[in-house]
């Protein structure tokens, strides 16, 4: 918590030196439509992201039983734990340092800086650094989620849509289905075992699908709003 608070003055401090404005141009402040923009994106790409679980039970005849370790404690902590990561990350990547790129050099250079830092940024945060294939897959993930997350700023000037796609998909992932640097979540194989098929297609499938069903869905939510204007 004191990171953030930290991270928040210092992004004050940037946009106010720079532009002379406030965090404002980051559209904390909750309207009807942000809060509906948030819960839809939130939902949709949360659904998105089940569906990579649902093909490994179809495909892979995986099965998922509750943790039995589950507690409102663990709850609060692995909900706490993402909402503070992607806050983390979405101040970095598309706070007010997006803002002044977008003012200087306009929203698709903005976009692509953007996105490009965060695909580099993953390689250190999942720690590929030196395997290339893995370097390569990260940066083409990420960074392509990176660019769907900017043009959610850009098109919006608020942080909700970025904030509600990022944390569907890293709550739904990292903890619902205990895939991520936390430990067990909600959800757990039954079966510890990796999954495997016989199929590089329903791999791939699995592997790919969910996240390209997620940003192409989100992408065409977004397209559909009237450009906002610059604040």
């Amino acid at each position: 918590m004191i990171g953030l608070i930290v991270q928040l003055l210092i992004s004050w401090l940037i946009i106010w030196l720079v532009e002379k404005k406030s965090l404002f141009v980051l559209g904390f402040l909750p309207t009807r439509q942000r809060v509906k923009d948030f819960l839809l994106v939130f939902l949709l790409t949360a659904a998105c992201c089940t569906t990579g679980v649902l093909l490994k039970l179809y495909a892979g005849h995986q099965q998922w039983v509750v943790n039995p370790k589950l507690s409102a404690d663990l709850i609060f902590e692995g909900t706490w734990w993402n909402i503070m990561s992607v806050l983390f990350e979405e101040l970095i990547f598309r706070g007010v340092l997006l803002y002044i790129l977008i003012k200087r050099l306009g929203p698709l250079r903005a976009i692509i800086i953007s996105a490009v830092a965060f695909g580099i940024y993953h390689w250190f945060s999942f720690g590929v650094i030196g395997n290339v294939p893995q370097m390569i897959i990260v940066f083409l993930t990420t960074g392509v989620m990176g660019l769907l997350l900017a043009y959610g700023y850009s098109k919006t000037f608020s942080l909700y849509i970025p904030l509600g796609i990022h944390l569907g998909w890293n709550l739904t992932q990292i903890f619902v289905f205990s895939q991520g640097p936390i430990g067990n979540g909600i959800f757990i194989p039954a079966d510890p075992a990796p999954f495997r098929t016989g199929s590089y297609f329903i791999f791939f499938a699995v592997t790919f699908l969910p996240m390209i069903l997620a940003m192409a869905l989100n992408f065409l939510y977004i397209k559909k709003h009237r450009q906002s204007m610059l604040v």
